[in-house]
């Protein structure tokens, strides 16, 4: 499904038409000015995967934060916004398909973008969690003793007879659970996350995040994801656009998820910037000149 059909950069033009009027001098970046109209790049078309491929540095970040900004969508995490982002967001437009012009509300109510700070501050968080859960069990641990070794003797020692909580959690572990300390205790803590990897909460942070019928920009996805993972993000994207009606632009390095099946895929490295095979980027040809360099390695196995 595509959605966001078209987008345009500020113009050169446009750029230079700003610096005239701008006059003063104690800025030492401009920041997103001037990146673009080196690149010889105004206007992008999109398939339902389009992906953004380049060395550190080289804007495909940005790119994706301009168009991010320019539809409203969703973020968690701040990025490098200057004081000339949102006048040179001014001065870029996009075309929505002509079906979803209408839709636009919906289609941004789950629409987003997800930067690999996103998912790192997840993994942070399911540890944060992790050790809160820790605590909470301890206490919940403690109190099944009390309840067990006083009974409801004018209230067990450490259950607040007066307090409706702490009654309804004795009630609980009473009544509902038969005195089994296990269940109750999951009952009231959670679950413990702790026996996924890092890997794998940030792979589960993209499947829970991703949802049918939306506008999904990635930022090199492939961060933190193992080779196999990535593998398994790379058929979860391909499924979601095939069958529920999601349009993905990513930046990327991976040469598994640039090896997407019909993806249109921008060599930001070029100049001018302009769309290519996956096999013909420079990194990916990297990649295969080391294993080429190494193939006798591999035969001796």
């Amino acid at each position: 499904m595509i959605y966001l059909s078209k987008f345009s950069l500020m113009s050169q033009e446009a750029e230079s038409n700003f610096f005239q009027r701008f006059t003063r001098t104690c800025y030492d970046s401009y920041y997103p000015y001037l990146l673009f109209p080196q690149k010889q790049l105004q206007h992008m078309a999109f398939s339902d995967i389009t992906i953004f491929c380049c060395g550190n540095g080289s804007g495909k970040s940005t790119l994706l934060n301009v168009i991010a900004e320019s539809l409203e969508l969703k973020r968690e995490t701040p990025f490098n916004k200057t004081d000339f982002f949102d006048s040179y967001i001014d001065g870029c437009c996009y075309e929505l398909t002509e079906e979803n012009i209408e839709k636009k509300m919906e289609l941004m109510r789950v629409s987003r973008i997800i930067t690999s700070d996103d998912v790192f501050n997840h993994i942070i968080s399911v540890r944060k969690r992790n050790e809160n859960l820790s605590f909470k069990r301890d206490v919940t641990s403690q109190n099944i003793a009390d309840i067990k070794r006083e009974g409801w003797k004018n209230g067990p020692r450490g259950v607040n007879a007066e307090d409706p909580e702490e009654l309804e959690s004795f009630l609980d572990y009473c009544q509902k659970f038969n005195g089994s300390s296990d269940k109750y205790i999951r009952s009231k803590v959670g679950v413990d996350e702790r026996t996924y990897s890092n890997g794998e909460n940030g792979f589960k942070y993209f499947t829970d995040a991703i949802q049918p019928g939306g506008l999904y920009l990635l930022d090199e996805p492939e961060n933190s994801l193992s080779t196999e993972m990535q593998l398994e993000l790379v058929q979860f994207i391909q499924n979601m656009a095939r069958f529920y009606e999601c349009q993905f632009i990513i930046s990327s390095h991976s040469p598994f998820v640039l090896s997407l099946p019909f993806a249109r895929i921008y060599n930001m490295d070029a100049i001018p910037v302009k769309t290519c095979k996956w096999t013909d980027l420079p990194s990916v040809r990297v990649y295969n000149e080391f294993f080429k360099a190494h193939r006798g390695e591999f035969e001796k196995e």
